[in-house]
């Protein structure tokens, strides 16, 4: 990859896009002098591949229109502001020499805080660069769309540029994902690699260990939708998701040490196929002979590790997760097993593109939403409703994206029958309850393959 200011994007300020020209007059409004450079970093859309990142395994998204854009000002003193165009939103400022990430309260301003801290650290910054800031984002927040780490990634490109650094693109996204963990959520890095890594009218196949990215080009005859459930989740702000890495964790180390493998060393899921030296197929009849369905406690699982609680404690379980004492460990390997699967088999036929290509696909993303719902409970009862509406006016395939428990929807819907199935939707879905009603306009959309994040200087 070329280093990262090969794409910085020169704009004549006639031309800037009319948000572009919105932000710079907000912002000269807000902090008395014009902005010196204006960074994006797009949401994404999960495609297939849920779950399986933090386990090691590829996934399949691509990014979306919808972005965190900031206008930026370097400063002389060593202060970072922060504004917002949401009111909402409330300001923000501290010192770049004393950065504190509050867990307990996720704000907006603690993600932006991430992707600075990331870079800082990275680089050893003695004297960092002090920045206004204002931001404007059109991803729906806690929406499965990703708008906290294209935030944690638009701050990361934000602070490399303020402080004159350069870094590829894999770098940035490999930063960015360790520096989101500061907020207390132990993710994969699907987010940030496609935030950073993707291109215009390309899916991506992300893989892990090393980071890679590989053009996945979708069938034509088919548009993918996303459609909004209108039920908001944060995953910094709930245990459901950390839990459900913990079990993954766990199941790792059960799984290892049935097989006779150095289980302390051993994290991820993928780790234990990779050194058994086996197919998804034969880990699916691994995790049948080894786990069992029923939940395991805390002493079932030191049990079958030969360790004490409190060594569970201390050296397995993360720091939030002491006092969770069952763990589903069967069906959340079943599901990551089988989901990388999916993924693999939805690149093959995109390759290949057989006559009923369209189909298949869709078969496989139905799949993955049964396996969320059941194997590792992340949908929601609106999220299900929501599919099943979407499959009854002519979605090909339809499932969660995104972490889940609320958030989005995406389906593959026929490019001909695109209108119809959009009409219909939006009666079934949202104008047949008030609160829906309210936020419909911003809640289902077309979305196509759109660009990385880039930085934006006026020429």
């Amino acid at each position: 990859f070329p280093v990262f200011y090969a794409n910085t994007v020169l704009l004549n300020v006639s031309n800037l896009p009319f948000r572009l020209q919105k932000l710079k007059e907000m912002f000269i409004s807000k902090f008395g002098s014009a902005p010196k450079f204006y960074a994006r970093a797009p949401g994404r859309v999960n495609l297939i591949g849920e779950h399986i990142d933090y386990c090691g395994y590829a996934v399949l998204p691509m990014a979306i229109e919808q972005d965190i854009l900031i206008a930026v000002g370097p400063v002389q003193t060593q202060v970072v502001q922060l504004a917002n165009t949401n009111p909402s939103y409330l300001d923000f400022s501290t010192s770049v020499n004393n950065i504190q990430i509050n867990k307990t309260k996720p704000q907006w301003h603690n993600y932006f805080l991430c992707g600075l801290k990331g870079i800082q650290e990275h680089f050893g910054l003695n004297n960092p660069t002090g920045m206004n800031c204002l931001l404007d984002g059109t991803i729906p927040p806690s929406s499965g769309l990703s708008s906290s780490s294209a935030l944690v990634c638009c701050a990361g490109l934000v602070t490399l540029r303020a402080n004159g650094k350069t870094l590829s693109k894999v770098e940035l996204a490999e930063i960015c994902t360790k520096s989101e963990r500061y907020i207390g959520t132990e993710g994969g890095g699907m987010d940030q690699s496609i935030s950073f890594l993707a291109e215009e009218g390309t899916a991506k196949l992300i893989e892990f260990s090393p980071l890679r990215a590989t053009d996945v080009r979708l069938p034509s005859g088919a548009t993918f939708v996303i459609a909004n459930s209108c039920v908001e989740m944060n995953k910094a702000a709930t245990s459901h998701y950390n839990i459900r890495v913990m079990e993954c964790r766990l199941a790792t180390k059960l799984l290892s040490k049935s097989k006779g493998l150095e289980w302390r060393k051993m994290l991820r899921l993928h780790d234990v196929q990779t050194k058994l030296g086996v197919s998804l197929a034969e880990m699916l009849t691994i995790v049948e002979e080894v786990l069992h369905p029923e939940p395991y406690s805390t002493e079932e699982i030191c049990k079958c590790l030969g360790i004490s609680l409190e060594e569970l404690h201390s050296q397995i379980l993360s720091q939030n997760m002491q006092d969770v004492s069952t763990f589903k460990l069967y069906q959340r390997a079943k599901h990551v097993y089988s989901e990388a699967a999916r993924v693999l088999e939805f690149q093959k036929i995109c390759s290949e593109a057989p006559a009923n290509a369209l189909q298949l696909l869709g078969e496989l993303m139905k799949q993955s939403h049964i396996s969320c719902r059941e194997m590792y409970e992340c949908s929601c009862p609106e999220l299900d409703r929501l599919v099943d509406i979407c499959l009854q006016f002519g979605a090909i395939g339809s499932r969660l994206t995104g972490a889940g428990w609320g958030g989005c929807t995406v389906s593959m819907v026929p490019t001909d029958k695109l209108n119809t199935f959009l009409k219909n939707v939006k009666k079934s879905y949202y104008q047949m309850d008030g609160q829906r009603l309210a936020v419909e306009n911003n809640s289902l959309f077309a979305t196509k393959p759109g660009r990385g994040a880039l930085v934006f200087v006026e020429a």
